[in-house]
């Protein structure tokens, strides 16, 4: 999976389409991450202790990678993002690159 915990991403699909987040959260075998602050559901919670009122909690949903584009750090535009080898003392590490501006991620 080419986002990861901490970017930041566009929603470009669904009711909050157009609006930027931090990723909390990413679960890759599923292919979905946890935007903060969107993709709100309701999630009605039982009262756990006698004489305890029932909640009606805001709880942010897992969203589909495929919803989502990651913000490029330097340029700030919606980017794919691509990978590019680089060898350190004779290791190689793949990092990410911006699509737009070939600048790491």
């Amino acid at each position: 999976m080419k986002i990861k915990k901490g970017d930041q991403v566009l929603i470009i699909v669904g009711k909050d389409k157009g609006r930027k987040g931090k990723v909390l959260k990413s679960f890759p075998k599923e292919n979905k991450i946890v935007v903060e602050g969107l993709n709100l559901i309701k999630k009605h919670q039982k009262p756990r202790k006698q004489g305890e009122k029932g909640q009606v909690l805001n709880v942010a949903a897992p969203l589909d990678v495929s919803n989502v584009k990651i913000l490029c750090p330097r340029c700030g535009k919606p980017t794919r993002v691509g990978y590019k080898l680089v060898s350190i003392k004779g290791k190689s590490k793949k990092n990410r690159i911006c699509k737009k501006c070939n600048s790491i991620i």
